[in-house]
């Protein structure tokens, strides 16, 4: 009777690890279908200029676009912003501390304009391109960087590189 007891909670064990697996396999099939998220361009704004602190608040907009066939949120987009070539510093939208079913969700086919407020300030660059981004004076913004995407059964990581 002990040795059937036993067999019983091996074979309890195999399965649960049998399921284990099976779990993620099923959640691997829609890591193609993350990795399909584009950023399509970006948009940078200046906003609110602090001469007191010497910073910028320039608000960077993405347009992300979802065209697989799973409904996906975004939670982080990490970058790096450029202005004619020269760095300005690293940003981060991230919606990770709200739950998933409050998060923007991107249907198939959907684009999504996210937005971020990065802060700019003069002792980060040169004060050559600082005075340009505050006049309007950039030819081009550029970033760089990864999106992270999820479905209710997986995540992934996609880097982008997009320019004005």
């Amino acid at each position: 009777m002990a040795l059937q007891n036993k067999i019983m909670v091996y074979a309890a064990i195999a399965a649960l690890f049998g399921m284990m697996g099976i779990i993620i396999w099923y959640a691997s099939l829609d890591n193609s279908e993350l990795e399909q998220v584009e950023i399509k361009s970006l948009n940078v704004v200046v906003g609110d200029i602090n001469k007191i602190e010497n910073s910028a608040k320039l608000e960077v907009t993405f347009l992300v676009n979802n065209p697989s066939e799973k409904t996906l949120t975004v939670p982080i987009i990490s970058y790096k912003l450029y202005a004619d070539g020269i760095l300005l510093g690293s940003g981060q939208y991230s919606t990770e501390d709200i739950a998933m079913p409050g998060r923007a969700l991107f249907l198939s086919g959907v684009e999504i304009p996210l937005k971020n407020t990065f802060i700019l300030k003069a002792s980060d660059v040169n004060p050559e391109t600082y005075q340009a981004v505050l006049n309007g004076n950039i030819s081009s913004f550029s970033a760089d960087g990864s999106i992270t995407t999820q479905t209710s059964w997986s995540s992934g990581e996609k880097a982008f590189k997009i320019s004005t």
